[in-house]
């Protein structure tokens, strides 16, 4: 069994063949399906599957690119959803900073405030962070440890390979791994793999973004994390079922899945 723990079926490429999507998953051993929250806008399709699908759950948040829509988010209607499992996906992302450097500045400090704001959510709620660092982890990781966000914990998404980061592990946080994983210049996360604790490592896929090898350059989807597993299994020289079973059960009590 694996839990895809970051999958966006609320992104309009999966409006047209979602019920394909999901079979082929579970056809392939793919069992649970967290679709993160990145817009406002997309909730509400987001509650839509969740309630047509028992095995699909979702979590509330803003993406650093969409932090202008924070505040008018209602995080209360959907983070009290009995299908809402954490809070995010949050964090910070200077990657696509623009304007002046007083601008970029500007937007740094917004950032930081709203990711601030929404470990207070986490907390508040008793809610497991998704989050999302680009080009920021020296001062993602301070605002965590600032925060006491070990508190509730959460899962880096889409981990960056930043050894900095993985200190975190001691702070109650999992690393989220997915496609990069079998990319031929990923070897800074090839590297970094066997000093995370199996504990805290989780499988993603970050659809419909970051397609694994063999499928790059197509729309990437749950049923391609056994890719990801694969991979993951012959770089720790670890059986193959002995990753679904590891990655699963940490999936399962950080977003306290049934």
């Amino acid at each position: 069994m694996i839990i895809d723990t970051h999958i966006h079926l609320d992104d309009p490429r999966y409006n047209d063949d979602i019920d394909d999507v999901l079979n082929r998953a579970r056809e392939g051993g793919v069992k649970r399906f967290i679709i993160p929250g990145a817009h406002p806008n997309t909730l509400e399709r987001a509650l839509e599957i969740v309630e047509a699908n028992s095995d699909v759950y979702f979590a509330v948040g803003v993406h650093p690119y969409d932090m202008d829509s924070f505040d008018a988010l209602d995080f209360d209607k959907y983070a009290k959803h009995e299908k809402c499992v954490a809070i995010g996906e949050c964090g910070l992302d200077y990657f696509r900073l623009e304007g002046s450097d007083e601008d970029k500045l500007k937007e740094k400090e917004r950032q930081k405030e709203v990711f601030r704001a929404q470990i207070e959510l986490a907390k508040k709620y008793k809610k497991p962070l998704i989050i999302h660092i680009r080009d920021a982890s020296r001062d993602s990781k301070e605002i965590l440890l600032a925060s006491d966000a070990k508190e509730v914990g959460g899962v880096l998404h889409c981990y960056n390979a930043d050894e900095e980061l993985l200190s975190l592990a001691k702070e109650g946080f999992y690393f989220g791994i997915g496609g990069v994983l079998t990319f031929k210049n990923a070897k800074k996360l090839l590297n970094v793999l066997p000093k995370i604790p199996e504990e805290k490592l989780l499988i993603e896929t970050d659809g419909p973004y970051l397609t694994p090898a063999p499928h790059r350059g197509e729309r990437n989807e749950p049923f391609y994390t056994t890719f990801v597993a694969q991979k993951m299994s012959e770089l720790l020289d670890i059986p193959l079922k002995n990753i679904k079973d590891i990655t699963t059960q940490n999936a399962q009590k950080l977003f306290a899945l049934r």
